[in-house]
């Protein structure tokens, strides 16, 4: 048989796409199909279970679309590594603590950091005049080895020039800042988008062209509701999971 779980109930309301999803996704979380395993075809689910393929598709496809399987042209249906729960947009943490207290080991590459002019997007972020001078970060970070996001960060240079002497591959961003002269981020506004990997994302992310990563823009304020930190993150959509708390008045 392929799968511990021999038969789907067609006696019960439930449509049966949806018992086939449960099942396969039960085989993945008790192991049974592991990271990478290529999963019974279509043909072979159908014939195994007496359902139409049209059935095996629309349960294989959700399973796909949630980012638990992935497919391969010509090849077949793969399971992929499970994401990492991101709850960063429910509470300010650094990636490396978050990443740590889920087991995993966080590390960060310096791809760049020097002192520019502020373009006028910039200078809008942080409130800052176009042309003044800021500090641009640019860091990618691991999970387990593993590239999950990518992120641009500026600072105004006049208030945060003493990060220059710190290890940022090895210090948390939001902890040198804090240790600053109020230049500690309390508060931050995040906006999230859905785009399409590009060049950049597939050379550093190692990523497909084309495929899903949640990007994000986050400005940081101070104590005093100052903009102190502008950055644009883009975390790969195949490892990443958001959780959000919404709260009623």
């Amino acid at each position: 048989m392929l799968f511990d779980c021999k038969k789907l109930d067609k006696s019960v309301p439930i449509p049966l796409y949806f018992q086939l999803k449960e099942l396969v996704l039960n085989e993945i979380k008790k192991g049974n199909y592991k990271e990478g395993d290529m999963i019974p075809t279509e043909n072979e689910i159908s014939e195994e279970f007496q359902i139409s393929r049209t059935t095996v598709r629309q349960a294989i496809t959700e399973l796909v679309q949630e980012g638990w399987l992935y497919r391969v042209k010509s090849k077949g249906t793969f399971v992929t590594r499970p994401k990492i729960p991101q709850d960063f947009l429910r509470k300010l943490e650094s990636f490396r603590d978050q990443i740590e207290r889920l087991g995993m080991k966080p590390s960060t590459q310096l791809i760049e950091l020097k002192r520019e002019k502020a373009d006028e997007e910039v200078a809008k972020a942080l409130n800052v005049a176009e042309g003044e001078e800021v500090i641009y970060l640019f860091r990618k970070r691991f999970a387990d080895g593993q590239p999950i996001v990518t992120i641009h960060t500026y600072l105004p240079y006049d208030k945060c020039s003493f990060i220059m002497g710190h290890d940022l591959e090895q210090e948390a961003l939001y902890e040198v800042l804090a240790q600053g002269d109020n230049t500690k981020i309390l508060k931050v506004k995040r906006r999230i988008e859905a785009v399409e990997a590009g060049e950049e994302d597939v050379r550093l992310l190692d990523m497909e062209k084309g495929k899903p990563v949640q990007y994000f823009i986050t400005v940081g304020y101070t104590s005093e509701d100052v903009p102190l930190e502008y950055s644009k993150a883009r975390y790969r959509g195949d490892r990443s999971s958001f959780e959000i708390m919404v709260l009623t008045e």
